[in-house]
């Protein structure tokens, strides 16, 4: 048995699950499925009861998921189109038990119903409920396009001069719905868990007809303002389609007198955190926990 052993089970399973959205009756199905496949990703997913949001202000909902002394806001991926707390309820629970955190996961609404900006505008929305309940968090943090959710959230408070969360945390960040690195395409064939059409589907349907064109800053954080953010912690997989974000966005961090941390996991695709069965994840959720126990 090799080390690569559990992404071949991971390859197989996950192409039964997508292979089914193809015959599926609607978008809602799509997203059962797959907050039930996040949910089986991980032996503690399976087992925990899923968190139900709880409104928090009109027209916003979220949902509290650990039991430690520090607070962080989460912004979960699917595209902007599928997925939620329930779905990513696993992950972030060990996330909150290796930071000894107590996340909100805000729910933001979903494209197509709801097209940009209301996904970026949920969870401004709830960083500054954070703000009126408590104060700033110790974390924005955000996986695939929550990354981008989490960044536009901490470029949205600096422009509006509000108090910044201590850091900012990125896994396989999303951050580029104009797709311009070479990654995308490089990659393609070595990430299990993403395409390139399907992202560009997913964008299409988050912007629609009247929003603005995928490169806009306004779309894409890793094209807007990059100054004045708080440290930010970026992990990502060597194999993941998005990396190209990761590694221009801690370019252009840099070169705009900010700190960024970036690990990337050898042989490992987009999202993989959301794999217990990843000894890759688990080094990952470990190093992000002692990260979010320093602040």
């Amino acid at each position: 048995m090799t080390a690569r052993d559990p992404l071949a089970a991971i390859r197989a399973r996950l192409a039964e699950v997508t292979a089914s959205w193809q015959t599926a009756a609607s978008l809602a199905q799509i997203r059962a499925s797959f907050a039930d496949y996040l949910a089986e990703a991980g032996p503690r997913g399976a087992a925990m009861a899923r968190p139900q949001p709880q409104p928090l202000a009109p027209a916003l909902a979220g949902a509290w998921i650990g039991q430690g002394t520090r607070r962080a806001l989460y912004c979960h991926g699917g595209g902007f189109q599928i997925g939620g707390v329930a779905s990513h309820a696993s992950l972030i629970a060990r996330l909150a038990e290796a930071g000894q955190a107590r996340i909100l996961a805000v729910e933001y609404r979903l494209a197509p119903e709801h097209r940009y900006p209301a996904a970026i505008d949920d969870a401004f929305a709830a960083y500054r409920w954070l703000l009126a309940n408590g104060g700033a968090p110790a974390a924005i943090i955000g996986d695939s396009a929550g990354g981008a959710l989490a960044l536009q959230t901490a470029q949205r408070a600096r422009d509006a001069g509000l108090p910044l969360p201590r850091s900012l945390v990125l896994l396989s960040p999303w951050l580029d719905l104009s797709m311009q690195g070479r990654s995308y395409e490089e990659l393609a064939d070595r990430d299990i868990f993403s395409r390139p059409q399907q992202l560009r589907a997913m964008a299409r349907s988050y912007l629609g007809r009247h929003g603005p064109p995928p490169d806009a800053p306004s779309a894409s954080p890793l094209w807007d303002d990059l100054s004045g953010l708080p440290p930010i912690v970026v992990h990502a997989g060597a194999h993941d389609i998005t990396l190209d974000d990761s590694h221009t966005l801690a370019e252009r961090v840099r070169a705009a007198g900010g700190q960024v941390q970036l690990q990337v996991f050898p042989g490992m695709c987009h999202h993989f955190q959301i794999y217990e069965a990843l000894a890759e994840a688990g080094e990952s959720i470990d190093a992000l926990g002692r990260h979010l126990r320093q602040d």
